[in-house]
C-alpha cells in the first residue's frame, strides 16, 4: 500500500528558505518516480518538480535555480529545497509517485500536504 506522508511547511519572508520531505513507504522510491505538487488558494493544482528512478530531475520554470529536487532511498524519502522563496510560492504543498521519471499524472493516493506561506 502506498503511504506519502509531507512535512517541512512553514512561514517564511520572501527570500527565505525552506525544505520539504516526502517520507514514503519502504523501496516505493526505487520503484516509481515522484513529483511534487502545488495548490495556491482559489487555484487548481499544479505540477512542481520530479526526480526518476535514476535521479533525474525536471522543474517547471518559475522555480528552476530555486527549487532542488533531491531523494534518499535508504530513507524513503523526497526532499524539495526551496530558496530565494516569493509571495507566489504560498501553496499547500504534496508528493505523490508517477512513472519512472516522476512526472505528471501522479497516481497515488493524495496525502495532507504541507503548508508553505511566503509572506512579510
Amino acid at each position: 500500500q502506498v503511504q506519502l506522508v509531507e512535512s517541512g511547511g512553514g512561514l517564511v519572508q520572501p527570500g527565505g528558505s525552506l525544505r520539504l520531505s516526502c517520507a514514503g513507504s519502504r523501496g516505493i522510491f526505487n520503484i516509481y518516480g515522484v513529483g511534487w505538487y502545488r495548490q495556491a488558494p482559489g487555484k487548481q493544482r499544479e505540477y512542481v518538480a520530479a526526480i526518476s528512478v535514476g535521479g533525474i530531475t525536471n522543474y517547471i520554470d518559475s522555480v528552476k535555480g530555486r527549487f532542488t529536487i533531491s531523494g534518499d532511498n535508504a530513507k524513503n524519502t523526497v526532499y524539495l529545497q526551496m530558496n530565494s522563496l516569493k509571495p507566489e510560492d504560498t501553496a499547500v504543498y504534496y508528493c505523490n509517485i508517477g512513472n519512472r521519471l516522476g512526472l505528471p499524472p501522479p497516481f497515488g493516493p493524495w496525502g495532507q500536504g504541507t503548508q508553505v506561506t511566503v509572506s512579510s
